[in-house]
């Protein structure tokens, strides 16, 4: 019996998968995407244990975190741009009520969208919010704290083939099947790089707009905002404050 235990410690070690830890891997990606800052951790997070879920875990909610809130930005950075240049030629509501025009501003183009409009759009990003922590539907899929790489969204394949057709939102094509992981690591930098810079374009844009003359460089193309930037359904009611 005592012969016999080491040998069974030594079989649970050895399922211990191998490779470089989340740290690591931040530490990694911070050299590349900004070798003159490198690796910048004030606040101690890449040492954090959330929820009792365990180091590795925590970065991974981190980093998934990041890069989704970056895609957040960068859609809604090009979205205030064309917004405030642009909107759609047909009617809005069934009753034929226009887009709002654009020089109004983007804020207040959202504050005259119906209640019912922004119910919607909300109700399509907590669906798709639900889609990702459910891991696509799939018994057998990693949640992004258990070994899914972070970032990468579920396909919709489960959905596709049991309720209706709908692409997937990353490569609804295929056309990047066979891309090398070295392309793959460089995106990934890319990425984050123009995440970080549309999180700082976008707020830009909100402050210059709702606190004149606090982004001078943006003095000339603001739209000033007289409303709470902060609360989405302010138009309607207000869900962070009044």
């Amino acid at each position: 019996m005592s012969e016999e235990a080491p040998a069974a410690v030594d079989a649970t070690v050895a399922e211990v998968p191998s490779g470089p830890s989340g740290r690591e891997i931040l530490e990694d990606i911070a050299r590349a995407s900004n070798p003159t800052i490198n690796f910048y951790d004030p606040l101690s997070l890449a040492d954090a244990n959330f929820w009792d879920q365990g180091n590795e875990a925590t970065i991974g909610f981190l980093r998934h975190a990041e890069i989704k809130h970056a895609r957040v930005a960068m859609a809604a950075f090009v979205g205030y741009c064309v917004q405030s240049n642009f909107h759609w030629p047909w009617a809005m509501t069934t009753d034929g009520t226009p887009f709002p025009e654009t020089n109004i501003g983007p804020e207040a183009q959202w504050d005259a969208i119906p209640g019912a409009a922004k119910w919607q759009i909300f109700t399509v990003i907590g669906a798709l919010e639900l889609w990702d922590e459910a891991n696509g539907g799939l018994d057998d899929g990693l949640h992004y704290m258990r070994g899914r790489t972070p970032g990468k969204y579920p396909s919709f394949s489960f959905f596709r083939e049991n309720v209706h057709f709908v692409f997937d939102l990353y490569d609804p094509f295929n056309l990047n099947k066979k891309m090398s992981q070295e392309k793959k690591d460089r995106r990934l930098i890319m990425e984050i790089n123009n995440g970080r810079l549309a999180m700082i374009g976008i707020f830009g844009f909100m402050a210059a707009d709702a606190v004149p003359g606090s982004v001078p460089a943006l003095n000339n193309i603001a739209m000033p905002y007289d409303g709470n930037i902060m609360a989405p359904f302010g138009a309607d009611f207000s869900l962070f404050g009044s």
